[in-house]
Order: C-alpha cells, then structure tokens, then sequence
C-alpha cells in the first residue's frame, strides 16, 4: 500500500505531501482543480514516460516520491530479478531535470523504466475511464476465473514447463535447419575432405620435396659443375690442391726464423686440409646424385597435387590444408551426429508436450468448475448494482497452440435484461454496465488474491441514488481488504471513505496553484454537502450529508 506521495514542481503543484491511510481513500474536487494532476504524478512514479511541459517550473527540478509497504506482497523474487534491494518499507523517486532527462531510484538504487514499470504494476493498479473495458479481453477473464478456481500453482507449474518447451522448441527448429543445410553441403565437404585425405597430408615434407625435384630435375648441370671444380681443384700442375700445398711447404722451410711465419704456415695448413675435405664432399656428392626419372615424376606429381589444392583453398602451407581437413571432418561428423541431437530434443519435447497437455487439462477443469461461481458471484454484485437480470455466459474451446495460461479460449456473453439475447460482452455492454461489471470484477477479485492498491478514477460516471450508495458499500467491503483510493463526484461513495482529501486550486501572485488537504469530520460534512446541494449549503443538505456519513 501506499504511506505516503510527496510531489514538487509538477504541472500546478509548487509542493504538496499526502500521507495515506489503509482502506478506502476518498479524492474530491471541482472539474479542473487537479484531480488529473495527481493522477499523472502518480503514474510518473510508476514509470510512464516523462514530459518536460508538465513540468511547473522548467529551471527547477521536478521531484514525485512515493513510500510504499511491501508487506506481504511477496516482492522479494521480483527485487531480486530486477537487481534491486528488497525493503518492507520501500521509497520510489522521479526526478525531472531541467535539462528534459528524467531519472528514477528504488531505495536510492538508479533504476530504467523497464524495472519502474515492472515493479509498479505489482503496487498500484490505475482504473481509469479508459480502462474499464479490460474485462472484455480474453487474458483478463482467464485471470478472474482463474484466481477463483485456485489455479496460481498449476498455471505457475504451467508457465514454467511453457518455458522449457519454447526454448527446447527453438532448439529442436534451429538443429533441424542445420540439418537441411548439412545436407545439402554434405556431399560437398565430403569430397573435399576426400580429396584432401589422399593427398596423405601428413606424410609431406613440402621443402625436402621441393629441394628434391630441383636437385634431380638439374642434375646433369649440377654434375657438370661438380666435374669442373674437381679439375680446378685437382689438375695436375695447374690444380688449386697443388699449389696450396707447394705454398705450404714454402712457408714451412721458412717457418722456423720467425713466429709469424709459422703463423702463416698454420693458417695455410688449415686452409688445405678444409679445400681436402671440400674436394672430397663434392667427389662423394656427384657420386650419389643419380637421375632417376621415375622419382622425379612421382615428386612433380606429389607437388603439382600440393599446389592446386593450396591454390584451391586459397592456402600456402600443407599445416593449412590439414587444418582444413580437419574442419572438414568436424562439419562431416556434425552433419552425420545431427540426427541423434534432434531425436533427443525430440523426445524432451515430447515430454514436455504431455506434461503441458496434461497442465492444460487441470486448468480447464478447474475453470468449468469455477465457472458458476464466478457468474454467481458477478450477478449478485451486478444486480446490487442495479442490473438484477444481468447474466453471463460463457463459451469455452480448445486451442492445439499452448498459449501463456493454458490452451483454452473463451468467449464471454452478456445481457443485461431479463429474456435478452446474449452477445459478446465487449460489443453488447454500455458505458454504464461495464464500470459496474469491473467494479464487480475488483471486488471480486479482492477476496481471492492479493491486489495492488486500486485508485478508481470516476468509475462512478454514470450511476447516482441507491445505486451509488450500493457501489460504495461494495468499495468499501473491497477496502477492508486492500487499499482503495477513488476519485468521485458522488457524495455516497465520498461519505464511504476513511479518509477524506479535497483538491483544489488557488490563485496567487498571478499563478494558479493546486493544493490537496485532508479533511476534518466537520470539513467531509461541508464538502459532501456541496457534492449533495452545490455551494449553497442548507441545513437539508447538512442533514444528508451527515446521515451519509453515519
């Protein structure tokens, strides 16, 4: 409920503060003083979109507060989802800058509007002119008969398998397209993976092979070389060998008269043994190198089959090409494995059908059960009302799609007189016979769950007499349960209320202010006299507006 609503800065209002009481909250005032205001204040702090024209002063700061009690509401999960601190006693603020931003907090923690919304629907309910034809709608009437059957835990059970099922069907429709594009790429990847596994991959040493091919592909000319430098190296008389070895045996007769000479002669001695050894590798390596054309041709072979696969691919390494088998092989075995994963989900899905299925059924039966309650109940309040030969049918069918409360549709009739056809309530209903068929509802409801605080704004338009006196004892037996706050012009709904505030506005220093007061007993009885007789009170108009009271 409700403690109190602090606004400052908003349309007319400089800076008022309401404190509010349990039970039904009584809002009067002239057309115009600012009922709406409040109203639009009230529907700020729970999260519509801000304006910065209804803003009074646009250099200041607009601020709407309000103090709630979440006792026993149950709220502790929604704080929790919507990462917010949980508190019995919770403070919801708006703020409007001058700039045009708007900001919101929930006990001091910054919040969007997504969570104001969400957390405001489960504290304050807004019936407006506008919104009494709710009931009309097919979600409503499930909710009205489903509080009174008692269904909370089987449609929680319910919503809760819905869940699981979408998500498992998402699954399933996600698995079974990539199925069909599997398919359809499968004979594609498989020949490629083919292609790639009789390369034999990793059998290939792509640079010893390409060394090989050119070393067997110019060995005429590497021979050739190998012969030349051997007669440079080794031709008698004329050979390199020979003349190093005569300048080496020089320079060891010389060696012994000085140091540095023996110097030379090492280092020339070492340059002989490494020509030697050079020499004979290359004797050795001509020896070894044979054209042996049937190996040159399998090597082209291997490497011409490297190089279109690699230009293939789009590739420059045979690491490249195993890594593209590999994935080739992973998408195969996938592509193969799908049928198990869709026949799993298949089967989870299944399950989830016959529960759901089963779910469904519980909550239909219960609502053909509840059923003559239900239209029991509202024609007992409607005919209080005034509407004794208003009565309800109601159409019930099956739908194969599993919806948010079950797979039942239905379709509401009504008629207001004794003998009348009946028609779709939405179509046949006045203005008139639907404000009082949701009051009905409301109060109804009332009994059987936990409802946010209610404010009616006007739901009394059109009725007056004995019939305003009934709804206000219905609004009244409704408060005993929850908190009631009702804008009205009637003076037997004002006359029902705990508590009493009047709206009104005043002008001062050339601005138009509206202000909000709690009435005194002996400030309801003038002011339900001017409901009853207009500004000139009477003793008469006294007299009723007291008995109203008492």
């Amino acid at each position: 409920m409700i403690l109190s609503l602090s606004i400052k800065n908003y349309a007319l209002i400089e800076d008022i503060q309401v404190p509010l009481t349990k039970g039904l909250t009584i809002i009067t005032g002239e057309t115009g003083a600012g009922k709406s205001i409040l109203l639009g204040a009230l529907g700020l702090l729970l999260g519509k979109r801000a304006d910065l024209g209804s803003v009074k002063d646009a250099t200041q700061k607009c601020i709407i507060e309000g103090e709630f009690s979440l006792k026993g509401y149950g709220l502790q999960t929604l704080f929790k989802d919507h990462d917010l601190d949980y508190d019995v006693h919770t403070i919801i603020r708006r703020e409007i800058l001058p700039s045009g931003k708007s900001r919101a907090f929930v006990n001091d923690t910054p919040v969007g509007l997504s969570q104001l919304q969400a957390l405001g629907g489960y504290l304050v309910d807004i019936h407006s002119q506008q919104e009494t034809n709710s009931f009309a709608t097919e979600v409503f009437q499930l909710e009205v008969l489903d509080a009174l059957a008692g269904n909370a835990p089987i449609l929680q059970g319910y919503q809760n398998a819905l869940l699981e099922f979408t998500s498992i069907s998402k699954q399933l429709e996600k698995q079974l397209s990539q199925k069909e594009a599997a398919l359809k790429e499968l004979d594609y990847h498989t020949f490629l993976q083919q292609e790639l596994m009789e390369a034999s991959l990793h059998t290939i040493d792509q640079q010893a092979l390409e060394t090989n091919y050119n070393t067997l592909n110019n060995a005429e000319e590497i021979q050739g070389s190998f012969a030349e430098i051997e007669q440079l190296f080794s031709q008698e008389n004329t050979g390199i060998i020979d003349s190093v070895k005569q300048a080496r045996s020089l320079l060891n007769n010389i060696s012994k008269y000085a140091p540095s000479y023996q110097e030379l002669y090492d280092r020339l001695h070492s340059v002989t043994l490494e020509l030697e050894d050079v020499i004979s590798s290359i004797e050795n390596t001509s020896e070894d190198l044979q054209v042996d054309p049937t190996e040159l041709f399998r090597i082209n072979e291997v490497l011409q089959t490297l190089y279109r696969l690699q230009h293939k691919h789009s590739v420059s390494s045979v690491k490249e090409l195993a890594d593209i088998e590999s994935n080739l092989s992973s998408k195969i075995y996938n592509s193969q494995h799908l049928d198990t994963t869709i026949e799993t989900l298949e089967k989870e899905k299944q399950k989830l059908t016959q529960a759901l299925l089963k779910l469904a059924k519980d909550l239909h039966d219960n609502r053909v059960e509840a059923l003559p309650m239900l239209e029991q109940k509202l024609e007992t309040y409607l005919s209080l009302l005034g509407l004794p030969n208003a009565k309800f049918k109601v159409e019930f069918t099956t739908s194969p799609t599993f919806k948010k409360s079950g797979t039942d549709s239905l379709a509401l009739y009504f008629t207001a007189n004794k003998g009348g056809n009946f028609g779709l309530l939405k179509k046949v209903a006045s203005g008139g016979e639907m404000s009082r068929i949701m009051l009905s509802v409301k109060a109804l409801l009332s009994q059987y769950k936990k409802l946010p605080t209610i404010v009616f704004d006007e739901i009394d338009t059109g009725v007056s007499g004995e019939i305003a006196l009934k709804m206000a004892y219905i609004m009244g037996e409704m408060s005993t349960h929850m908190q009631i706050l009702s804008i009205t012009h009637l003076p037997q709904i004002a006359a029902k209320g705990e508590q009493h505030i009047k709206v009104y506005k005043e002008d001062r220093q050339n601005t138009t202010v509206t202000h909000l007061k709690q009435l005194s007993q002996e400030e309801r009885i003038v002011e339900i006299a001017q409901m009853i007789g207009g500004k000139n009170i009477t003793d008469t108009t006294l007299a009723n507006a007291k008995e109203l009271l008492n």
